[in-house]
């Protein structure tokens, strides 16, 4: 099993060697965590490549970018989304023990939880999708941003030593 720095070396690795330039690939990765949030599990992918495909951003950022709720990640975000939105703007008459034991991964279950539960999951996730998607764009653009320069750097130290 990888751990978590590896884990970060891999996905910085795919980060900085797309060819393109700092903004579309911070933007690809951005369209991905927002569809990623805002979407639910097994749509992203069909939104999110030709979305990158037409606004000409970075597609496997837009890819991997979905990757916030994956099979084991959205047991905790989506009940804790829809709990918190629920809370917040419909009283709370959803518990949080009642949309953990749901299987939040079926059409079927999440329609039994009624409209209120549907619409405070889609709330919720439009919610993470405005919180996470700037800091993930403006994040991404550094990290490029920063390896970049420091590629170059090592370059002309390699050249300034022969």
């Amino acid at each position: 099993m990888r751990s978590f720095s590896t884990y970060f070396r891999f996905l910085k690795g795919k980060i900085v060697r797309d060819p393109l330039p700092p903004e579309d690939i911070a933007a690809g990765w951005a369209l991905g965590m927002f569809i990623g949030c805002a979407i639910p599990f097994g749509m992203q992918l069909i939104i999110s490549i030709p979305l990158a495909m037409m606004m000409r951003v970075s597609k496997v950022g837009a890819v991997l970018g979905t990757f916030i709720t994956n099979p084991i990640t959205i047991f905790f975000i989506y009940p804790a989304q829809t709990f918190i939105v629920n809370k917040l703007l419909f009283g709370g008459s959803l518990t949080y023990a009642r949309l953990a034991d749901t299987d939040l991964g079926s059409w079927e279950a999440v329609r039994r939880l009624g409209s209120e539960a549907i619409a405070s999951f889609f709330l919720g996730g439009f919610l993470l999708a405005i919180i996470f998607t700037p800091i993930v764009y403006f994040a991404v653009k550094r990290i490029v941003i920063r390896s970049r320069e420091w590629r170059v750097r090592r370059g002309a130290l390699k050249k300034g030593a022969v």
